[in-house]
């Protein structure tokens, strides 16, 4: 495994970072400030501590910098305009994804953990030596909360391994320049382990809720740890990683969710702004943006319709993900007695859809969105079809499937007279501890009418503006069966979580991969009439669009330059040896 590329963080005299390639935490010849320097100053030891978080994920959109993310991998959303780090992952062609020099999913995100590693491994290392702080400045450097940050980034980084790639060499120690580091990997459960041993660490060692500072927000805190804990047995009891359905799997993972169903986190009052406010007692952890430029990340070059003011427009919802959203009253489009009309597909939808989704006709920023074909006749008499400003089928830079995703562009973002919003990337929310609970108790210990996950499921709905049913429920059935449940809260997640980097990991995690992604992905036909009406025609999209499934897609190939430089000690996944 020698070669790894890691980052050591080095300090300027200007207290500023650079980062430099070298195998693992070699030395870096001619640095202003010696090892031992930083080490002895408790403000230098803590700038070091914190450049781990420049090795973390915090943006949504990170496939080529900001012109994909997965979403548009999974059967939430197609890439407009075919963008090539999106669609190598949509033909299967992972090897060529994962050695691409632009940001993605693979290669990127091997060498960025494990250089967020080296770092946590240093600090650590380092730890024991490095002096208090004087008390005028005892805030500078805590070595508790310190300890508690660099075991919890580095528990993440290795669920971020895990989750793509299964079991992964643990990299515990600070290695020198001549050990050997050629490491075979462990399995998926002893990295688990792993993960969850500097977890507990974590929970002991940082700060609880509200008692950092303004500046500090945005830092782990005990929830965040215990947070990323629950979602560790997720996934580690989820059907990929636990064949054989142990059901004690499922019971840690409830137990860990329920933890955090202690009244320290709430729901949003509402769920159009999610991702759009400072601060929310949803929130557990989150990466603040801060108010974001309209030329910049998920917006004007990504996001926004170019009839409105955008530059690509190519995060495009599938029709595959418009259909899930029920009506207001909880059923499913498909329910004959939903009151669904094809002809008006978008009246009556629950309102997450209307949160999530840009579809044509809507009132936007003091107009409507035109994503209609118009047939008609020009002055000779001559057919001739005109566009609304909003889809041209002769310019790549518009939707695909005739709708653009409102989570990732509200509508105070305009180009005139327009505010900045913020899109911070979330960590951790309190909805989805309610999913997982929902989901680990149902499999763990089901029984019909189970109380505890009806609620999870209803709160979430009842936030959502689901219409109350006369059971009590919120559009949900009485007395489902285990498999019914498990259909309710796989579909909840999808709606309430959608485009916020899950839904992909949990089609992986789940192994649905050939009913979800292994299906011809579809968008919607619009034809406006002369009487001002529109015809509405779901379509197959052509194959630039199209996505392909393989069991092997389950889980990640190690990318192809780890396995050459290992002299065959790190050994690829199942189907990705050629």
């Amino acid at each position: 495994m020698r070669n790894y590329k890691i980052y050591t963080a080095v300090v300027l005299l200007t207290l500023c970072f650079v980062s430099c390639k070298k195998d693992f935490l070699e030395r870096t010849p001619g640095t202003p400030l010696s090892e031992d320097e930083i080490f002895a100053d408790p403000a230098l030891a803590a700038k070091f501590a914190d450049n781990a978080y420049n090795y973390t994920i915090t943006k949504y959109v990170r496939f080529n910098d900001h012109r994909g993310c997965l979403a548009q991998a999974s059967d939430e959303a197609v890439s407009g305009n075919s963008e090539g780090t999106v669609t190598s992952l949509n033909r299967g062609l992972y090897h060529e994804h994962s050695t691409q020099a632009s940001l993605n999913d693979i290669g990127d995100i091997w060498k960025r953990m494990y250089a967020c590693i080296a770092i946590n491994n240093k600090v650590l290392a380092k730890l024991p030596t490095i002096p208090p702080a004087p008390n005028a400045t005892v805030s500078v450097f805590d070595p508790k909360r310190v300890e508690g940050e660099m075991r919890f980034l580095r528990a993440m980084s290795y669920f971020e391994l895990t989750k793509r790639f299964g079991g992964v060499p643990i990299v515990d120690k600070v290695y020198e320049v001549n050990d050997d580091i050629n490491l075979p990997r462990s399995s998926f459960d002893q990295v688990t382990k792993f993960i969850l041993s500097d977890l507990e660490i974590a929970i002991n060692k940082l700060g609880e809720e509200g008692t950092y500072s303004a500046s500090n927000y945005g830092r782990p805190t005990v929830g965040a740890a215990q947070a990323l804990k629950a979602r560790v047995l997720l996934y580690a009891a989820s059907p990929l990683n636990n064949p054989s359905s142990d059901k004690a799997k499922w019971k840690a993972a409830a137990d860990a969710a329920l933890v955090l169903m202690d009244g320290r986190y709430a729901l949003q009052t509402t769920y159009g702004d999610i991702l759009n406010v400072p601060n929310s007692p949803e929130y557990i952890m989150i990466k603040i943006k801060g108010n974001t430029p309209l030329a910049g990340e998920m917006m004007q070059d990504f996001s926004m319709s170019p009839g409105s003011g955008g530059a690509q427009g190519q995060m495009n919802p599938t029709q595959n993900h418009v259909d899930m959203y029920e009506m207001a009253n909880g059923k499913a489009i498909t329910d004959p007695t939903s009151g669904y009309d094809p002809t008006k597909p978008y009246v009556g939808r629950e309102p997450r859809f209307y949160n999530n989704i840009i579809y044509n006709d809507l009132p936007w920023q003091g107009g409507k969105i035109e994503m209609w074909a118009f047939p008609t006749l020009d002055a000779q008499g001559k057919p001739i079809t005109l566009y609304g400003k909003d889809w041209n089928p002769g310019n790549i830079t518009y939707t695909a499937t005739r709708y653009y995703c409102k989570k990732y562009w509200p509508e105070v973002y305009r180009t005139v007279g327009g505010s900045t919003t913020l899109l911070n990337y979330i960590y951790f929310r309190y909805a989805e501890v309610l999913l997982n609970y929902a989901e680990a108790q149902n499999e763990a210990d089901y029984k019909v009418d189970d109380a505890t996950v009806y609620k999870a499921l209803d709160d979430i709905r009842k936030r959502a503006g689901i219409q109350l049913g006369a059971n009590g429920h919120y559009g949900l059935k009485s007395g489902m069966t285990q498999l019914e449940m498990r259909d309710a809260i796989r579909h909840e997640r999808a709606i309430e979580l959608a485009f916020e980097d899950h839904r992909w990991y949990d089609i992986m995690r789940w192994k649905i991969g050939s009913t979800t992604i292994g299906v011809p992905m579809k968008g919607m036909d619009v034809v406006k009439n002369t009487n001002g009406t529109f015809t509405y025609t779901p379509f197959v999209l052509g194959t630039n669009f199209q996505k392909t499934w393989d069991e092997k897609q389950n889980l990640y190939p190690i990318p192809r330059t780890e396995i050459y430089k290992s002299k065959g000690v790190l050994t690829q996944n199942p189907g990705w040896e050629n």
